[in-house]
């Protein structure tokens, strides 16, 4: 009980400066939960760290522009924007232009954004992994044991996805030319989930949370399925093997449908993993915020809600590893079985 009474002491004084902060934060300004959860999911042209006594400690990040008005390119900062640009909060945050006439044009913005910065991280992380990985085959002779360790792990992780997801869903003539794309999708949704979840710099950007790089995920599997399918999956679009009155008089039913289906398909897998990604975000930055929300409405609303937030981001934490996990293997496994469909002889096996 002593113990009890000690570890409630020590912890009540450990949070006291957080109610402070949560204070002058009341005080300066009405707690926003949906503004702030917003602001930390959509991109940015700066990589915010923190705010200290109001002031805010943040990496500039390159913004290269190009003026519509003049054709001249622009490379700056968010801090040091040229004359006629503004940020426009109605389009959340991106950078505009203030014409001569008065209206307000979007430039070619080719910045790296948060976003952009947290894929290149991806990328430099996956190009080590599977290097190191490399290096220890290119060393291996043929009295070398069997992987261990961190190689092992991907080696187990790799033979799994190629030998129980791809092969089966591909097919046997085609999966060795997919596996290399549906590998790599694989590995950089995942790396990018679990590096999404580290609250530090440089981590934490919402990089599948993003509709334009899931669209640009979906748009590489539907160019995949579509530019090396066979004839016999053209042939199941535009004349399927139903009644004749399903596929010519008095209209093309079923031909307008199939049609359809070349786009929703990708579709479906651009939404799926947006939202997925997104609302797993959103939900734990929520729990976040209401740690601040029970200290600025005292001690008492504090404790109870800082107990019950940090279980709940505990579990919504571990829950989300999971969930890093099982988004990038549906994106595989939906992508290998369109891809799959797109070969006849497949489908008839």
């Amino acid at each position: 009980m002593k113990r009890f009474k000690t570890i409630a002491v020590l912890l009540l004084v450990a949070l006291m400066p957080m109610q402070m902060v949560a204070n002058e934060e009341a005080e300066s300004k009405e707690l926003d939960i949906p503004e702030i959860v917003l602001e930390h999911l959509a991109d940015a042209y700066e990589w915010h760290i923190a705010t200290y006594q109001g002031k805010h400690i943040s990496v500039p990040l390159p913004i290269i522009i190009r003026s519509s008005q003049t054709g001249q390119w622009h490379f700056c900062t968010a801090h040091s924007l040229p004359d006629g640009f503004f940020f426009n909060k109605e389009a959340h945050g991106k950078i505009y232009e203030k014409m001569a006439d008065g209206s307000t044009v979007r430039p070619i913005d080719l910045s790296i954004t948060k976003a952009v910065a947290q894929i290149w991280i991806v990328v430099i992380v996956l190009i080590v992994v599977f290097l190191s990985c490399s290096r220890w085959y290119k060393n291996r002779d043929e009295k070398s044991e069997a992987p261990k360790g961190f190689v092992g792990m991907m080696e187990m992780l790799v033979m799994y996805i190629h030998d129980d997801l791809i092969k089966p869903s591909v097919g046997e003539k085609h999966y060795k030319q997919y596996a290399p794309y549906l590998l790599t999708v694989f590995f950089f949704i995942l790396t990018a989930n679990l590096i999404g979840l580290i609250p530090i710099f440089p981590a934490g950007a919402n990089v599948t949370g993003n509709i334009n790089i899931t669209f640009f995920l979906a748009l590489c599997t539907m160019l995949a399925i579509n530019i090396f399918a066979n004839k016999e999956y053209w042939k199941e679009i535009f004349w399927p093997d139903v009644p004749i009155f399903l596929k010519a008089y008095p209209a093309p039913v079923m031909p307008i449908i199939e049609l359809f289906g070349v786009f929703t398909k990708p579709f479906a897998l651009m939404i799926r993993l947006f939202a997925n990604m997104m609302a797993g975000h959103a939900v734990i930055l929520s729990f976040t915020c209401v740690i601040f929300l029970g200290w600025s409405m005292g001690v008492g609303f504090g404790l109870g809600l800082n107990a019950f937030s940090i279980i709940m981001l505990l579990f919504m934490n571990l829950l989300e590893v999971l969930v890093a996990f099982v988004q990038a293997y549906v994106f595989t496994m939906l992508s290998a079985v369109f891809i799959g469909l797109a070969h006849k002889d497949h489908h008839e096996e």
